[in-house]
């Protein structure tokens, strides 16, 4: 995975360029967590992930709590999560994560999306073998007081299955099953997560040209700029090479 993972991670946060988006996002993690949990982040695991993310972007106390509030309430917006698989131009892979109040709307979307950039909309299954189910867990590195070599074994022991730095922060990854493991120890160590999330890290990829991949770039711009869609994935290999050159624009 390495760094050309994480620029695809930093890459996409950076085209996340209005708060609002970021802000949304965390809220609709917020109304999904306390409809099937509550809202008391200490006996609910997936509220508590999305407070840590939502500090992780800065997002004020004050909304989190006036979204964990309105969430509670008899009148809550009720979202459902749905994903969508395809193909973007010269073979790229395309997972799409969504969460939204309206099916129809979500679907004709996101069917428009592939449709105007030359690709395709899969059907479900599809592309599930190309992406592994993962937790990523982010924190940074100088809120580590322990040994490292202790901090490693803790985790293994948790379940995680690679442990790297990249740059100031240390990232974690564990799979799918093991991520409440991992979050208790992390916890159980004294370390503020600034992101935890549950990920689909492919295991196939495709290396393309500089100018194929930054046209494959924006398809996965134009996805993440709808408002329903939560998280996109896709299969584009961006080499520490490559993720220098695109850097550069």
């Amino acid at each position: 995975m390495g760094r050309a993972f994480e620029y695809r991670k930093a890459a996409k946060f950076a085209r996340w360029d209005k708060m609002a988006k970021q802000f949304s996002r965390i809220g609709k993690e917020i109304a999904m967590a306390v409809k099937d949990g509550g809202p008391d982040p200490d006996s609910n695991l997936a509220l508590r992930r999305a407070i840590q993310n939502a500090k992780g972007v800065n997002m004020p106390k004050d909304n989190v709590e006036r979204a964990i509030k309105k969430a509670s309430g008899a009148d809550a917006e009720v979202y459902d999560e749905i994903t969508f698989e395809g193909y973007a131009p010269h073979g790229i892979g395309v997972f799409v994560e969504c969460t939204t109040n309206n099916n129809n709307r979500t679907v004709a979307n996101v069917r428009a999306i592939f449709n105007k950039v030359g690709g395709s909309l899969g059907t479900k299954g599809e592309l599930a073998f190309m992406f592994d189910r993962k937790g990523v867990f982010t924190i940074e590195e100088s809120q580590l007081k322990m040994d490292w070599d202790d901090f490693e074994l803790g985790l293994i022991d948790a379940g995680a299955d690679e442990i790297e730095k990249v740059e100031d922060l240390i990232v974690v990854y564990c799979n799918f099953e093991d991520f409440g493991n991992v979050s208790h120890v992390l916890d159980e160590m004294g370390l503020e997560v600034q992101n935890a999330e549950l990920k689909r890290i492919p295991n196939i990829t495709k290396e393309l040209s500089l100018e194929q991949s930054k046209e494959i770039l924006d398809v996965i711009d134009r996805f993440e700029q709808d408002d329903d869609v939560q998280n996109v994935y896709h299969t584009l290999e961006i080499s520490d090479e490559m993720a220098a050159e695109l850097d550069k624009d």
